[in-house]
């Protein structure tokens, strides 16, 4: 199928992001592009500080009122950059739903979980107090929520961790929503939870052919749940491509770097894992040229007086640095 038979559903291209901190403006995200047709889930990786959330936030015209939105978000072809919050509004829980990383901050401790599973229903569907309650319930039970039509009216605190993320998938997919932004899903959540929770959203994508965007830290994650991937570095990608070519390949000393910290089974016990050396840069801190340069086991002169441009080393993968020729085991 062509692509213009299949259009993408949510195209994104040269979004920027500057907010203002207390050390004055800082450019958050830098020229970030991508494009995700309906059943498709893109991955998002990269350190706390890399740019991940405020880019979901971005999307979800979330941002505070002082930010600075450039470049082009269009979903289904309709520009989302500059539309008015009412506007807005109207898309946010209905069209385009997020997942957020902390659900005890996300679920209101005032009101009952059943309440809030159906206020988008109300809200974008118009559905009665009764039919909302009914197809909350129904929401609940479907993501394993158990005795969901007695529990509706417990609130928040008197679930576990595992249960009030399963309300907060059930609140994002109430109106069936096109995107799906799930941020850092599991974080808090046991090895077991994850997988469950994990597969749980998997599965609600495929049955209701959403695009996903899944952000996360953990590599592990990325590869078996994503069809395409970006890694984030200083507010900026720094290599995107298919899952599989990316770790078939990895052209980024940072995407390199993350790969060896990762925890391996089998190894001996008092194993240190390897890290990558320094600290994020502050946004507000964040160089001219590549933001990872002062981390980097290969920098070059070159490398900090401009961001270097991404350059395709197979098809679709791209790494935005001047020396994708460097192999893992040289900077090992």
């Amino acid at each position: 199928m062509n692509a213009s038979a299949n259009p993408p559903l949510i195209e994104v291209e040269d979004l920027g992001v500057r907010l203002n901190t207390s050390r004055g403006a800082a450019q958050a995200v830098r020229k970030v592009s991508f494009s995700l047709l309906r059943g498709e889930t893109l991955g998002l990786v990269g350190e706390s500080g890399c740019g991940k959330s405020v880019t979901a936030l971005a999307l979800m015209g979330l941002l505070p009122d002082s930010a600075v939105v450039s470049g082009s978000v269009r979903l289904d072809g309709s520009e989302l950059v500059g539309l008015k919050d009412a506007d807005y509004r109207k898309l946010r829980g209905n069209r385009i739903s997020m997942i957020f990383q902390e659900p005890m901050t996300a679920l209101n401790p005032m009101h009952t979980i059943g309440r809030q599973v159906a206020e988008p229903l109300r809200r974008h569907k118009e559905l009665s107090a009764a039919a909302a309650r009914k197809e909350a319930i129904a929401l609940l039970d479907r993501v394993g929520l158990p005795d969901a039509a007695r529990r509706a009216d417990a609130y928040p605190h008197q679930f576990s961790g595992g249960q009030r993320q399963r309300i907060t998938i059930a609140m994002a997919l109430a109106c069936q929503p096109d995107v799906l932004i799930a941020d850092e899903p599991t974080t808090a959540l046991d090895v077991t939870l994850q997988g469950q929770i994990l597969d749980l959203i998997a599965d609600l994508v495929d049955e209701r052919g959403m695009a996903m965007i899944l952000i996360s830290h953990d590599l592990g994650v990325i590869a078996e749940n994503a069809q395409k991937m970006m890694v984030m570095y200083g507010g900026t990608v720094v290599e995107s491509g298919p899952t599989a070519e990316v770790f078939a390949r990895m052209g980024h000393p940072y995407t390199q770097g993350l790969f060896r910290a990762r925890p391996r089974l089998g190894a001996k016990k008092g194993t240190r894992l390897k890290t990558i050396a320094g600290t994020v840069p502050e946004l507000a801190d964040l160089p001219a040229g590549c933001a990872f340069a002062d981390r980097c086991a290969i920098v070059q002169s070159r490398c900090r007086a401009a961001l270097p441009p991404a350059v395709e080393v197979k098809a679709d993968h791209q790494v935005r640095c001047l020396r994708t020729n460097v192999s893992m085991a040289e900077l090992a």
